[in-house]
C-alpha cells in the first residue's frame, strides 16, 4: 500500500476546517488528521453535544481522517475532563459513520485501568481504526523498543505510531529500520529539525503515512513540512524502495537552495533520487564539529538499507570531508588535495566513494571562457577563506599569476604559501601566487570577489571602490561569487567601469551541475538550475 499524505488540521471553527479540507484535498492530500484538542475542550465549556459536533465535522469532510483529541500530557491542547475525553474516544470508535482512524495515546492505558478492554469492546468490526500513538518531545525514549513491543502487543490498534525529537540526523536510520520491520503499519516520525528524513523518506521504508502541513504556520509538530514541499520539491509521489539518499550536509542548512535545484535536477534527467537537507552540526569547536561529520557520514555510508548515494557538503564541512576521504582511503581528485577541502561525494560505477571538489572549476571556468588559456594571466582574488582557498588553488592548478588581497594580511600569506608548497609536492608544477595588499595592485586581467561583502543580510556595499578598478591597468573581467543578490554593488561598479561583469549565479549553478554530473552520469541542466535558483530568490523576497 502507497504511503498516505496526511494534512494536520488545528480545528477551531468547523467551517474554517473544513475549508482547509477541501484545499488540501485540491493540493493532493490522501487525508486528514482533525487535530479537536482545544475546539472539543470549548465545545464542553459551552454545554454543547461535543460528540454531535465532531461526527458532524467528520460527516461532512471531503477526505477521509483521522480524529486525534490529544491531551496536554502527551503534548497536545486538550486540558479538560479525563472522562469527556475517553468517552469521546470510545463513542467515535462505537459510531456507525465515525472517522477512517481515531488517534490514542498509549500512555492513557496505563493512566486508566480496564482502558484497553473498553476501547476494545466499543471497536466495530466495519468502523474506526484505531492508531495507537507514542510521543516524546524531549527525545528518544531510552525503553523504546519496550514500548514498541507493548504496543504491537496490545492487540487493541491497526496502526501503530511512534515520534519523538531527534537529536541527529543519523538518528532517522532507527526509525527507518523501525519501518522496514514493523509487523503491523507503523508511522515513525522523527520530530525537530533533524526529522525531516523520516517524514520524506516514510514512502522508501514502508510507512503508513506521513504528515505535512496546508500552510507554513499551520505545523503541528516541529520540522513539519508542508504539502507542497513533499510533493513538489521532494517528489514524494515518486519515492519508492529502490530511491537513493542525496543532500546537503552543512550548518547551518535551513535555507539552501540545493534540495530545490537538485530535485529539480533528478526529475528532468529521470533519476531514482531525491536530495534533501542534512544538517550537521557544529559549534565554536572544530574536534567537535569533526566528530559530529565522522559520525553522520559514516553511518549513513554504512546503513545498505539506507540508500545513501552522495552529498554535497558545505560550511563548514568542507575540510571535514577530504579528512574523512583520507582516513577512509577514499578517491580525492587533485582539486582536493590541493586545497583541502571538498564540496562532493559520490560513488564511481564500481561502488566506490570519490570526493571532489566543483567550487573550483565553476568559478575558474568562466573566467577561461571569457580571457582564454589563463597561463600567465594575472587574477586577483580578495578574500582568504574557504571559498577563495578553492579558487585560488584552481587558478594556480592553470598556471595563472594569483594576487590574495585580504583585510588580514597575515591570513592572505599563509594560504598563498601553503598553495604554493602544496602544489609542487602534489604535481611538482611551481605556482605564482601572492599576498598584496588592494590598494597596491596596478594591473589585472580579472577580479574575483570571494568575500562576503554585498551578500543580502551580510556587509553592505562593494569589497573594492570604483577607483581602485579604474586604476587597475588592463582589467577585463569581474567575478562576484556571491549570487543573492543576483547584481551586487561589485557587478554594478564594475559595468559603469565598462568592465565584463557577472555575479555568483552562474558559479552556483556551474558548481551544481558537477555534482549532479557525478550523481548521475549525465551533465547537469544548467539552464533549469538557473530558473530555479531564480524562482527561489523571488520567492524569499
Amino acid at each position: 500500500m502507497p504511503t498516505l499524505l496526511c494534512v494536520p488540521i488545528a480545528v477551531h471553527d468547523l467551517h474554517a476546517a473544513l475549508d482547509d479540507v477541501q484545499a488540501a484535498r485540491d493540493a493532493g492530500a490522501d487525508l486528514v488528521e482533525f487535530r479537536i484538542d482545544a475546539w472539543f475542550e470549548s465545545l464542553l465549556a459551552q454545554s454543547a453535544d461535543g460528540l454531535a459536533a465532531v461526527l458532524d465535522l467528520v460527516e461532512r469532510s471531503e477526505l477521509p481522517c483521522i480524529v486525534t483529541c490529544r491531551p496536554d500530557w502527551e503534548g497536545g491542547d486538550y486540558a479538560g475532563d479525563e472522562d469527556a475525553r475517553l468517552e469521546l474516544i470510545e463513542s467515535l470508535l462505537a459510531a456507525d459513520a465515525g472517522p477512517r482512524y481515531v488517534d490514542f495515546e498509549f500512555a492513557a492505558f496505563d493512566r486508566t485501568p480496564g482502558l484497553c478492554e473498553r476501547l476494545g469492546g466499543a471497536k466495530r468490526a466495519d468502523g474506526s481504526g484505531l492508531i495507537v500513538s507514542m510521543h516524546d518531545f524531549d527525545g528518544r525514549p531510552t525503553d523504546l523498543s519496550r514500548r514498541m513491543a507493548a504496543m504491537y502487543g496490545l492487540g487493541l490498534g491497526e496502526v501503530v505510531k511512534i515520534a519523538y525529537r531527534l537529536r541527529s540526523v543519523r538518528d532517522n536510520l532507527e526509525l527507518f529500520e523501525i519501518m522496514r520491520a514493523s509487523p503491523q503499519p507503523t508511522i515513525a516520525i522523527g520530530m525537530g529539525q533533524f526529522g525531516l528524513a523520516s517524514r520524506v523518506f516514510a514512502a522508501k521504508f514502508g510507512g503508513f503515512l506521513t504528515f505535512a502541513s496546508l500552510r507554513d504556520n499551520s505545523a503541528t509538530a516541529p520540522g513539519q513540512p508542508t504539502l507542497g514541499e513533499l510533493k513538489d520539491k521532494y517528489r514524494f509521489r515518486s519515492i519508492g524502495r529502490s530511491t537513493r539518499v542525496y543532500g546537503v550536509i552543512g550548518w547551518p542548512i535551513e535555507h539552501s537552495m540545493s534540495p530545490a535545484i537538485h530535485n529539480a535536477g533528478f526529475e528532468a534527467n529521470e533519476h531514482d533520487g531525491v536530495y534533501l537537507p542534512l544538517s550537521v552540526s557544529a559549534g565554536d569547536d572544530a574536534d567537535d564539529a569533526w566528530v559530529s561529520f565522522k559520525a553522520t557520514v559514516a553511518a549513513m555510508v554504512g546503513d545498505d538499507g539506507f540508500g545513501f548515494a552522495g552529498a554535497s557538503v558545505t560550511l563548514p564541512h568542507k575540510e571535514n570531508l577530504v579528512r574523512l576521504a583520507i582516513e577512509q582511503g577514499w578517491g580525492i581528485d587533485e582539486l582536493s588535495q590541493l586545497c583541502g577541502a571538498a564540496n562532493t561525494l559520490s560513488r564511481d560505477a564500481d561502488g566506490r566513494w570519490r570526493v571532489s571538489n566543483t567550487d573550483g572549476p565553476a568559478a575558474v571556468d568562466p573566467l577561461e571562457e571569457e580571457l582564454g588559456d589563463l597561463g600567465g594571466r594575472s587574477v586577483v582574488v580578495l578574500g582568504a577563506g574557504g571559498a577563495a582557498r578553492a579558487v585560488v588553488c584552481e587558478l594556480a592548478r592553470r598556471g595563472a599569476i594569483v594576487t590574495v588581497c585580504n583585510r588580514s594580511t597575515d591570513r592572505a600569506e599563509r594560504l598563498a604559501e601553503e598553495v604554493c608548497v602544496r602544489l609542487r609536492q602534489l604535481s611538482g608544477e611551481a605556482a605564482s601566487v601572492r599576498a598584496f595588499a588592494i590598494e597596491g595592485v596596478t594591473q589585472a586581467d580579472a577580479l574575483v570577489n570571494c568575500t562576503p561583502v554585498g551578500m543580502d543580510g551580510g556587509p553592505e556595499g562593494s569589497p573594492v571602490t570604483e577607483e581602485r578598478l579604474r586604476e587597475m591597468a588592463g582589467l577585463k573581467v569581474v567575478e562576484d561569487t556571491v549570487y543573492n543578490p543576483p547584481e551586487t554593488a561589485l557587478v554594478k561598479l564594475a559595468t559603469n567601469c565598462g568592465v565584463r561583469a557577472f555575479g555568483g549565479l552562474e558559479m552556483f549553478v556551474r558548481q551544481a551541475a558537477g555534482q549532479h554530473e557525478a550523481w548521475v552520469g549525465k551533465p547537469g541542466p544548467k539552464g533549469l538550475f538557473a530558473r530555479v535558483v531564480h524562482e527561489e530568490l523571488i520567492r524569499k523576497e
